[in-house]
């Protein structure tokens, strides 16, 4: 877990110096919503400042609704005193838990990518950066396997906070939407049945990724925001973390990609790189008009 920044009393808005400023506040509900995310670093060490205000605004307003509290502050006070809705609070913030094979799209450029980049590499390593819960992690499990990788690839599944760790860590696959998800993954390409790779438990209401895909998973909490470079990658996925990035965590977040990624390796954007991006010129397009790169410099 991240280390909380030191407080005294009640949290307050940074209005000169410091890196807490991001916004300025116009009306009663914005300035809420600045205290609510100054809190939320001060008190528990999570910097959602640098996030997009409009996205943010959003999720926690359906928050709050779900709550039944009246204002941005009441779900201050809540946070700060009631560790569920913390915990809460931070799920509906973070990326949005993914189904397996959720999008076609993701799943073919995955196909192409995997033996472009990694089948010359001895020991190859893919960084799933602020990963969508387990059912992402299991869907590039599944793939690794279909491309014979899956023996010698480690994947690095990171997460934002604890609880969402042992989320993962401990995440089952529920029976009752194996038809959904089967489904997914007929049309996104998929061969035969989702469910052999994984083993069903014995009242057959779950099932879990069977051992050999599994083991090659390694679970982690790591914040994009303040955490440095921990390893060198031949992937990384960071197209579902970066769509909430204001514009300068955006380019914080991509040089910490920049300072991971080896030669040769495949990057997955959110969207595509700008030209006047200074990083633009490590990279080119693995298909026209796609945000999936492949580094050549």
């Amino acid at each position: 877990m991240p280390t909380a920044a030191p407080t005294t009393g009640v949290p307050v808005l940074v209005t000169s110096g410091g890196t807490g400023r991001r916004h300025s506040p116009s009306t009663v509900e914005e300035l809420e919503l600045e205290l609510l995310l100054e809190a939320l670093f001060q008190c528990h060490g999570y910097d959602f400042r640098g996030y997009e205000r409009a996205v943010i605004s959003r999720k926690v307003q359906a928050l709050r609704s779900q709550l039944g509290l009246p204002t941005i502050s009441a779900l201050q006070s809540r946070i700060l005193h009631d560790e569920p809705s913390y915990t809460a609070l931070l799920r509906a913030l973070y990326v949005e838990p993914a189904l397996m094979f959720d999008n076609a799209l993701e799943v073919s450029m995955l196909r192409l990518s995997l033996g472009v980049c990694l089948h010359g590499a001895a020991l190859p390593r893919v960084w799933l950066a602020d990963c969508a819960g387990a059912q992402q992690a299991w869907t590039l499990a599944i793939l690794l396997d279909q491309e014979q990788l899956a023996s010698r690839t480690e994947v690095y599944a990171t997460v934002a906070s604890d609880a969402m760790l042992a989320e993962a860590q401990h995440a089952s696959l529920p029976m009752a939407n194996l038809g959904e998800l089967q489904a997914n993954y007929v049309r996104s390409g998929g061969v035969g049945k989702l469910i052999d790779y994984f083993d069903v438990n014995e009242d057959g209401t779950h099932a879990v990724l069977k051992p050999h895909l599994a083991s090659r998973i390694t679970w982690a909490q790591y914040n994009l925001v303040t955490d440095a470079s921990f390893n060198e990658f031949q992937m990384i996925l960071g197209h579902r973390a970066l769509p909430d990035f204001g514009p300068q965590l955006r380019r914080r977040v991509l040089q910490l990609f920049d300072d991971s990624l080896a030669p040769f390796g495949m990057l997955a954007l959110d969207r595509q790189l700008d030209d006047h991006d200074a990083l633009s010129r490590h990279y080119k397009p693995l298909l026209a008009h796609q945000s999936w790169y492949k580094r050549v410099a």
